[in-house]
């Protein structure tokens, strides 16, 4: 999981926040400590804990003296959220500029994504909050 030329405190706070969104961390779930983190990846406990900050700064989780660190209530939803804005961001608006230099509409552009999810076998139905995608 760790990859090189990123920071490791922002990839443990992924890591823990893709634990949240795929479900397996629910919310109000003690979420894993700083010493099991930094002995699971192999790594300082400090480092461990930078990234669990940065979920407590963000309000992704929130910690019980004497107990732990939890994962606060609405946290799936607001890391979804963050997540969907970042998709958006990074895929989306660069498809669509390169879409309008290519002529193409926003009805093309819906007919091409739903050809080629059709031709994917591992996509060719995905449940999504708004419904199935085909």
């Amino acid at each position: 999981m760790i990859e090189e030329g990123r920071p490791l405190y922002v990839q443990i706070a992924e890591s823990v926040g893709d634990a949240i969104v795929d479900g397996s961390l629910a919310e109000e779930a003690q979420a894993p400590s700083t010493n099991e983190l930094a002995a699971f990846y192999r790594i300082n406990p400090a480092t461990a804990a930078k990234g669990i900050a940065m979920l407590v700064d963000r309000g992704v989780l929130y910690k019980r003296r004497g107990i732990g660190m939890f994962v606060a209530t609405g946290a799936r939803e607001m890391l979804l959220a963050e997540r969907r804005t970042a998709f958006a961001e990074n895929f989306i608006d660069p498809l669509m500029n390169e879409a309008r230099r290519l002529g193409l509409s926003a009805d093309d552009l819906t007919r091409l994504i739903r050809e080629r999810a059709a031709d994917s076998p591992s996509n060719s139905t995905q449940t999504t909050t708004e419904g199935t995608l085909r």
